[in-house]
């Protein structure tokens, strides 16, 4: 069994809050994680139908049962949480609840109603490079992504994709809001797919599809609160307004990104024409894996500008902004460099640069560290 890099924070966590709650996408390993940490917690699943329909009926009964619980899949019966509010009140213990979920907006809102400042919020997202520790290829590593079943269990990445999509579309999706339409939302799923890692054009994606800009942007709402969809924000200071305010589109989970863009085996991505796009969407996403598994804030952003200058991904540490320029080559040469040198020139924050690509060498070349992606 992998140990998750959260699992020592959610226990320290909840020595200190009487609620810990974790979100992330259905089959991150949010349960597992929970049983890993929290063994000796008694385990309730909402799924379950019997399970539901007590917690329903008799809350207080459901919650009475034990004085320490793990609920799994709490947004199927969120009016437990303003009986849990009363719970936590009225002992003022830590460690009270585990709580789990996978409706990242929904469970948020109303988590924040009930149990603000109670509770410990953080992410759990499929496993990261450095969890699993894999001498595999990059190409390898975006056709199989990283769900923790098609890790564990050796399953066909297209096999195991479509059958996520399937389950998303038909029981996710209605459950998050009802869509007419569903077979012109998956068109627009495998759209998205075709412009990972370009800026989001809604305008576009609205001609494309044949919908109105407000049903787009409904649609991206609810893709990004089932943890399918990640934007990231451009970065600008007040002084730099000549940049863009579009986001950058990318999957929070490549496997799946691959097989809505049809690539049924690793090999085929060597000559796809977003392989670059969809390894730049790989090590993003284990940025963001990093700085959600050390349960922090996300501060990750990109830069361009209108004349064409941009580095594809910035992490804002406050006093200081480390730059990362992503090429899925290995040859490293000067023009890969452009981007980086503009913006240190630009931004007198930026004091650390790199380049992460396909190569073996660790180096430092013209004052940027030079990071093979196995390495990052």
């Amino acid at each position: 069994m992998i140990k998750r890099k959260l699992s020592s924070k959610v226990q320290n966590l909840a020595k200190q809050y009487p609620v810990v709650t974790i979100t992330g996408p259905r089959q991150s390993g949010k349960t597992t994680l929970a049983k890993m940490a929290f063994s000796k917690y008694s385990i309730y699943s909402l799924e379950d139908p019997d399970l539901r329909q007590f917690a329903m009926n008799d809350p207080r009964g459901f919650l009475g049962q034990k004085k320490k619980m793990v609920i799994d899949e709490i947004q199927r019966v969120p009016e437990l949480l303003s009986y849990i509010q009363g719970i936590v009140d009225s002992s003022n213990l830590p460690g009270q609840f585990i709580l789990t979920g996978s409706h990242q907006f929904k469970l948020a809102s109303v988590v924040n109603q009930s149990l603000a400042g109670r509770t410990a919020l953080v992410s759990l997202l499929p496993f990261s490079m450095k969890e699993l520790n894999e001498d595999l290829s990059y190409e390898e590593l975006i056709y199989r992504g990283f769900y923790p079943r098609v890790v564990d269990q050796k399953l066909d990445p297209t096999e195991a994709s479509a059958f996520y999509v399937n389950t998303y579309l038909e029981k996710d999706l209605r459950e998050i809001k009802d869509i007419k339409n569903l077979s012109r939302f998956e068109s627009f799923l495998r759209l998205c797919a075709a412009n990972v890692g370009q800026l989001l054009n809604k305008e576009r994606l609205s001609n494309d599809i044949g919908v109105d800009a407000k049903t787009i942007d409904s649609w991206l709402s609810i893709l990004q609160a089932s943890y399918v969809l990640f934007l990231l924000p451009p970065h600008f200071e007040n002084f730099r307004k000549r940049v863009t305010k579009s986001a950058k589109l990318y999957f929070y989970d490549t496997g799946l990104a691959s097989y809505l863009l049809g690539i049924k085996k690793a090999n085929h991505l060597k000559a796809h024409p977003l392989k670059g796009q969809l390894f730049e969407n790989l090590l993003v996403i284990e940025k963001l894996k990093a700085q959600l598994n050390a349960v922090e804030k996300p501060s990750l952003y990109f830069y361009r500008d209108n004349s064409g200058n941009e580095v594809d991904l910035l992490e804002d540490l406050g006093l200081e902004i480390k730059s990362y320029e992503i090429k899925s080559t290995a040859t490293l040469s000067s023009s890969l460099f452009k981007g980086l040198n503009f913006y240190k020139k630009l931004n007198p924050k930026n004091k650390k640069s790199y380049l992460i690509y396909t190569g073996e060498e660790q180096v430092v070349r013209e004052g940027h560290h030079c990071t093979p992606y196995k390495k990052t």
